[in-house]
């Protein structure tokens, strides 16, 4: 063996390696995109969905807890607009967002429980 074909050996073998760490190099980038997609992003997508169904399914009567902490029920529901009344006093009526609104009771379902 000449020192030639050393040489060619060793820079052949060291080429793979390069190669061969890039390919490992861009597979844990990938996988960790991967995971931090499921843990944050599709579950936070998740969320937002039920968040939109519960606000387009309000309606009359409904209970509502707001982002304020405060309880009421809803009396008239425009676009984007709901009037809440809050408490025993029928003059305390506020018009918030839909957005305000973090929980919602349905009217049937208080209803039912009252009964039991």
């Amino acid at each position: 063996m000449n020192l030639a074909s050393i040489l060619l050996a060793s820079g052949a073998s060291g080429a793979q390696s390069a190669a061969g760490s890039i390919t490992v190099m861009i597979a844990w980038v990938a996988g960790c995109v991967l995971i931090m997609y499921l843990l944050m992003v599709k579950p936070q997508k998740k969320q937002q969905r039920e968040l939109e169904s519960m606000l387009s399914s309000l309606e009359v009567g409904d209970s509502v807890l707001t982002t304020g902490g405060f309880y009421g029920v809803i009396i008239d529901i425009s676009d984007e607009v709901v009037i809440v009344e809050f408490g025993n006093n029928k003059n305390c009526r506020i018009p918030m967002k839909k957005g305000a609104i973090v929980e919602v009771e349905k009217a049937a379902d208080g209803i039912e429980t009252e009964s039991k």
